[in-house]
């Protein structure tokens, strides 16, 4: 049977986490130049790597976990911190400075692989967090569950580089900002949500 709460949970949180909304001026800054054509290119191939690398964790994150001896339940609690501060980021615009600042040392012709796929797309957030939900729902069910997400969430992040020029235009800057500022909190409550669960794992809080 589908867990519908944890799929909408799973959906918000890579949501928020991969920012497909906020990566948008950034891919725009990235293509400068090229045609739109190109620019499809480029988003197709940066989805497509990116895919490829959550899925590779999702299937195995949580072995390679186990390998190197760190219970789930610990990691829950440290990715939890860590998209805590991805949500500081967030709320405090540093994330989106240095995104900025990561396009004008990266500004490569084919930009699809790096800085795109990675680190902006599967950087250590996105990977994070697929593990961690891969650890909440396992089996090929859970798995299929957590990269169907995935695919939503990088599908939704390839329709904004198709019409990114418009999306652009549409929201301005400050429209962005404001989106980015309510996104990061949303990421604070759940980040504190999966610090919460991995202390309830360890008997340290209450259910």
């Amino acid at each position: 049977m589908i867990d519908t709460g944890f799929l909408v949970t799973s959906f918000v949180t890579l949501f928020v986490i991969i920012d497909p909304i906020g990566l948008t001026p950034v891919f725009i800054a990235l293509t400068q130049g090229t045609t739109a054509a190109q620019k499809r290119k480029i988003a197709i191939r940066a989805v497509l790597t990116a895919g490829g690398i959550l899925a590779l964790f999702a299937l195995l994150g949580e072995a390679v976990l186990g390998f190197v001896g760190i219970s789930m339940p610990a990691f829950r609690i440290s990715g939890g911190v860590l998209l805590f501060l991805t949500a500081l980021d967030m709320l405090f615009e540093r994330r989106t400075k240095r995104r900025e600042d990561q396009q004008d040392e990266d500004g490569h012709a084919d930009p699809s692989v790096f800085p795109l796929s990675i680190p902006l797309i599967a950087g250590p957030g996105s990977i994070a967090t697929v593990i961690l939900l891969s650890g909440e729902q396992t089996g090929l069910v859970g798995v299929a569950m957590i990269m169907g997400v995935v695919a939503s969430v990088l599908l939704i992040f390839l329709t904004l580089c198709f019409t990114s020029g418009a999306l652009a235009h549409l929201l301005g800057k400050t429209g962005i900002t404001v989106v980015t500022r309510l996104l990061g909190m949303l990421l604070a409550a759940l980040s504190v949500q999966f610090v919460l669960d991995g202390l309830r794992d360890f008997g340290l809080a209450a259910s």
